[in-house]
């Protein structure tokens, strides 16, 4: 499975950007995950298979919300009221079951990663 994410640029505070996530083929659990400038990469949200259970890191709950097509293939993440610490370049990634996972090492395909930027 090939992950494509896009939907990057660059946004002032406040602003809004939505992330899309697109899989070669069937893809299971789903998560979002991110790495700011000189930091380590995080979780941010993640959704299981069928959609029905989501979860997201304390900082963008209430603002962030990750959701699925399965008949696309496709996940997204729209993200609202941007903040300058949200810069940082978000990867998709898929794991192997039905499940949702904060972990990274939960996830077996990765995609390249699409830069966010939030300007002050």
């Amino acid at each position: 499975v090939q992950l494509q994410a896009s939907g990057g640029g660059l946004v002032q505070a406040g602003g809004s950007l939505r992330l899309s996530c697109a899989a070669s083929g069937r893809t299971y659990g789903m998560g979002w995950f991110r790495q700011g400038p000189g930091k380590e990469r995080e979780f941010v949200a993640a959704i299981s298979w069928s959609g029905d259970y989501t979860d997201y890191t304390d900082s963008v709950k209430g603002r962030f919300t990750i959701s699925r097509d399965s008949a696309t293939n496709t996940v997204y993440l729209q993200m609202n009221s941007l903040k300058p610490e949200d810069t940082a370049v978000y990867y998709c990634a898929a794991s192997r079951d039905r499940n949702l996972y904060e972990l990274a090492q939960a996830y077996y395909y990765w995609g390249q990663g699409t830069l966010v930027t939030v300007s002050s």
